[in-house]
C-alpha cells in the first residue's frame, strides 16, 4: 500500500516579508490543481521550528529595513556576488535550523521547493549529509542575489532571462536554471465582477487608488497625509497588512474618517481590491508587483529599500508597468490623469492585461517531471 501513497512536495519559505510565502502557496495551489495526485505542504521553516523566537527575529528584521534602510542595503550589496561562506551556513544551521533534519525524517518529502534562501541553504547542507531528495529553488525577486545559491540545488526557477544570466555569471550551471516567472494565485489572472466587489466593500464607482506599504505596512505617514488631501475627488483603499498598530492609529485620525477612505488590515482579498482600483501606490516587493502586473494595474513605487526593491523597481519601470515616485509631483500628475483621462487609462489597462505573459507552466511541469508525473490535461490553465 505504501507505493500507492500520494507524492509529497514540501514547499519551504520564511517570514521575512510576505512575498516568499505567498509564492509558495500559489505554487502549491497550481501543482495540486494540475495533478490531484500530489500532496503539497507549505511551511515557514524557522517559524515552525521556533514559534517563540521567530517572531522576534522577523520584528528585528522589519525594524532594520524600515529604520536603517542604508544599513540593510549595505548588507545586501556586501553579499550580492557570492553565497554565504561555510561558517555562516554552519552557524545558521546549528543556531536556527538544527532540527530541520528531524522534520525531513517525519514528513518524508519526495521533492522540496524553497522560496527563501535560508531553507535552500539548510536543505542543501542536509543533502550534502545524505538527504536524497530533489531540491528546487524558486527565486521570488527580479534580481539574482548570491544568498540564493547553494551547491546542491537541482533546479532554479527565476523571474526573467536577465536574472538567469546573472546567476550564470555567478557560476550556476545554465542547465539548472529555468525562466518561469513568479507564480501568483489564479485569482489574480481572473476578471472579477467590479460592481459586486464595490457593493461588498461599500465602495463608490469613482477613481480609486489602492495603497499598499508591503506586508508590514511601511509606506509612510507623511506620504499618506499628502495623499489624503485628495479624498473628496478620489477614493482610497489603504492596505496596511499585519501592521495593526498603524491601522488603529490611522483609524483614530479625523482626516482619515472620510467616506472615500477605506482602511484595511491583513486581507486575503487583495485580488478583488486590485480589480476595482485604477492605480496602485506601493513598495516594490516582488510578489506585490507581480500580482499587480497580472491585474494590469499601473503602479507608483515609493521609497524602494536599497537592495531587491530597487531591482524590482527598475524592472517594472523598464517594462512600462510602473513609475518611481521622485517627488509628490509624480503622484499629483497621476491623480489628474485618473480624473481627466479615466477612459484612456482603462483601455491601457486592458491592453496590458491581455499582453502580459505572467508566468509559464514550466515550473510546475518541471516539478511534476522530476517526480515522474504529468499534468492532468483536463484541468484548464488559468
Amino acid at each position: 500500500m505504501s507505493s500507492l501513497r500520494k507524492k509529497r512536495i514540501l514547499i519551504l519559505s520564511e517570514g521575512f516579508g510576505t512575498g516568499h510565502t505567498q509564492a509558495a502557496h500559489a505554487l502549491s495551489f497550481r501543482l495540486r490543481q494540475m495533478n490531484p495526485g500530489l500532496n503539497t505542504r507549505v511551511m515557514e521553516l524557522g517559524a515552525f521550528l521556533h514559534p517563540t523566537l521567530a517572531p522576534w527575529i522577523f520584528s528585528a528584521y522589519r525594524k532594520t529595513v524600515s529604520l536603517q534602510p542604508k544599513l540593510y542595503g549595505l548588507l545586501y550589496r556586501n553579499q550580492y556576488q557570492k553565497s554565504l561562506n561555510r561558517f555562516a551556513k554552519l552557524a545558521l544551521h546549528r543556531i536556527f535550523y538544527a532540527q530541520a533534519s528531524t522534520i525531513m525524517d517525519q514528513l518524508k518529502p519526495d521533492l522540496i521547493v524553497c522560496t527563501h534562501p535560508f531553507p535552500t541553504i539548510i536543505v542543501s547542507r542536509l543533502k550534502q549529509s545524505g538527504l536524497n531528495v530533489p531540491l528546487c529553488t524558486l527565486v521570488t525577486d527580479y534580481d539574482a542575489h548570491g544568498t540564493w545559491m547553494a551547491s546542491n540545488v537541482d533546479k532554479y526557477f527565476v523571474s526573467t532571462e536577465k536574472v538567469r544570466q546573472k546567476f550564470i555569471e555567478k557560476g550556476v550551471d545554465p542547465d539548472k536554471i529555468e525562466v518561469t516567472g513568479i507564480p501568483v494565485h489564479p485569482s489574480f489572472q481572473e476578471k472579477h465582477d467590479k460592481q459586486a466587489i464595490q457593493k461588498k466593500f461599500g465602495l463608490k464607482n469613482m477613481p480609486t487608488v489602492m495603497i499598499m506599504g508591503g506586508g508590514w505596512g511601511m509606506l509612510g505617514k507623511e506620504m499618506l497625509d499628502r495623499i489624503a488631501v485628495w479624498r473628496d475627488q478620489i477614493q482610497f483603499l489603504i492596505c496596511l497588512g499585519t501592521n495593526e498598530k498603524a491601522r488603529n492609529l490611522l483609524m483614530e485620525e479625523p482626516s482619515y474618517t472620510h467616506p472615500n477612505i477605506h482602511i484595511f488590515g491583513y486581507t486575503n482579498e487583495i485580488d478583488k481590491l486590485m480589480e476595482v482600483s485604477d492605480l496602485l501606490i506601493t513598495k516594490p516587493g516582488g510578489m506585490t508587483c507581480t500580482e499587480a502586473m497580472a491585474k494590469g494595474i499601473p503602479m507608483l513605487f515609493y521609497r524602494s529599500i536599497p537592495g531587491q526593491e530597487e531591482e524590482n523597481c527598475q524592472y517594472f519601470t523598464e517594462q512600462g508597468f510602473g513609475e518611481e515616485i521622485t517627488s509628490f509631483e509624480t503622484v499629483r500628475i497621476w491623480f489628474y490623469k485618473l480624473l481627466e483621462q479615466s477612459t484612456e487609462l482603462k483601455q491601457q489597462r486592458e491592453h496590458r492585461r491581455e499582453a502580459v505573459k505572467l508566468w509559464s507552466e514550466d515550473c510546475p511541469n518541471t516539478i511534476l517531471a522530476m517526480l515522474d508525473m504529468t499534468a492532468d490535461v483536463s484541468v484548464p490553465l488559468s
